[in-house]
């Protein structure tokens, strides 16, 4: 059962949500607009505010509804985290798009959500502020991820749930570093 699950969190998380929302508004491709990237901060910035808040908002319920059906379902805590992992890496590289997706930022954060709840929702507000004020979501993100670790030692979280909470951020990292590597390759 635990092969169905990390499938599902795959399928889920390749749900297209900027790509689909880029069709229907402008009727071109997300991917070929602003910084190529099929996510909800590109949305944000090409297709409009509010547009990339939904966006944002559904890629953030595609990871915690993954979590949240493993966890229905009775599956033990490693399958749990593998699915939500599983939910980013089909963000990432979405086999609809032709492996061509987003960074996993806002699917990350609902998985996370679910994973780390008490953590994430004591860091939101600083974290919004900081997103507000600098308009910027990598400030905002570095805050949260590295606060999370740290509030999630001061908080007694389990140390898996810690370094699960350091692994999905770096994995968003080097997604980012090859698309701006590969970017800048393709420029040269």
């Amino acid at each position: 059962m635990w092969w169905l699950l990390v499938t599902l969190g795959y399928l889920l998380g390749s749900f297209p949500t900027s790509y689909i929302a880029g069709r229907f508004i402008t009727g071109r491709d997300i991917r070929q607009m602003g910084d190529e990237n099929a996510g909800a901060a590109n949305a944000y910035r090409e297709l409009g505010r509010n547009t990339g808040i939904i966006v944002g908002i559904i890629d953030a319920a595609k990871g915690s509804f993954v979590v949240l059906i493993a966890k229905a379902v009775g599956a033990t805590q490693p399958i749990v985290l593998t699915a939500g992992l599983a939910a980013v890496i089909g963000h990432n590289w979405p086999v609809y798009l032709g492996f061509k997706g987003g960074r996993g930022v806002s699917t990350a954060l609902g998985v996370l959500l679910v994973v780390e709840t008490v953590p994430m929702l004591i860091l939101t507000l600083p974290t919004l502020v900081i997103l507000i004020f600098r308009r910027s979501v990598t400030p905002a993100m570095a805050f949260l991820f590295i606060g999370l670790a740290i509030l999630g030692w001061l908080l007694k979280v389990p140390p898996v749930l810690i370094a699960y909470g350091i692994a999905l951020p770096v994995l968003i990292g080097i997604t980012t570093l090859f698309r701006v590597r590969h970017k800048r390759l393709n420029r040269a």
